[in-house]
């Protein structure tokens, strides 16, 4: 099984992992699962890094410690640009709208506790 964590996720497992649900949890700690960390949330942490002191406390090599942890980095790719574009306005932060693209062109869930995602039919798992 593949799965795209989304930003908030990955932040967690880091900072105070009580906050992900037990099957989120498990689902990280799965040795059979591909977690794949989207290139989006590196940009977004390190773009809002400067300013949020939770981000702060995030490894400051972030594509080595997402490594380090077993999780697998996701490239932005020209079609994960077009998808994210085309997409309706449910949701309108960027960040997750090209997580969406990704998991939509990967057919895979993503790992979230934001619900407001499900409306662009994309399993969401929590």
């Amino acid at each position: 099984m593949k799965l795209l964590i989304d930003t908030h996720v990955l932040i967690w497992w880091w900072t105070d992992v009580g906050r992900l649900s037990p099957g989120a949890h498990a689902l990280l700690s799965d040795t059979n699962i591909k977690v794949y960390v989207s290139a989006v949330s590196a940009y977004e942490i390190e773009f809002k890094r400067p300013r949020d002191l939770l981000l702060q406390r995030l490894p400051a090599d972030l594509l080595a410690a997402a490594t380090e942890a077993g999780f697998l980095w996701r490239d932005i790719k020209p079609a994960d640009a077009v998808v994210a574009g085309r997409l309706p306005t449910h949701h309108r932060d960027p960040w997750d709208r090209l997580i969406v693209a990704q998991a939509i062109n990967d057919i895979a869930p993503i790992l979230s506790i934001d619900r407001a995602l499900a409306a662009y039919d994309v399993p969401i798992l929590w």
